[in-house]
């Protein structure tokens, strides 16, 4: 077994508590299905906001998926001028089988955009 760093992000279309909750959950649980995970084989996660989301914080969209013993942390992502607005980041450490090269980054909706470097991009369509 492996400790690895898997990769996440979503944009929201508004900030809202309610679009907030179903946005990182749906990264949370895309991250987790992509890569073959359980809520036992995380070992931390860190997400980020842009400072135009307020209404929630992204680790409670985990805690609701049954995240209950695993330490998650909000952080603010850094204000760059010309960054993309609404966006929830995640990195999470987990223990995997899985190599360095077979771990899938899961980047949604808008965020697709910001990792076009990486391979296993899967894009959703805005609802």
């Amino acid at each position: 077994m492996r400790v690895r760093a898997v990769r996440g992000a979503t944009q929201l279309e508004h900030d809202s508590r309610e679009h907030m909750l179903e946005r990182v959950a749906e990264m949370v649980s895309d991250v987790m299905q992509a890569n073959g995970l359980t809520v036992d084989d995380f070992i931390s996660i860190v997400f980020t906001a842009t400072s135009d989301l307020v209404s929630e914080f992204p680790a409670y969209a985990a805690r609701q998926l049954g995240f209950d013993d695993v330490p998650l942390i909000c952080a603010r992502e850094l204000e760059i001028e010309g960054s993309m607005p609404r966006v929830v980041r995640m990195l999470a450490h987990v223990e995997t089988h899985l190599t360095r090269s077979e771990v899938t980054h899961v980047y949604l909706h808008g965020a697709a955009h910001l990792r076009r470097d990486l391979a296993r991009v899967r894009e959703v369509p805005d609802s």
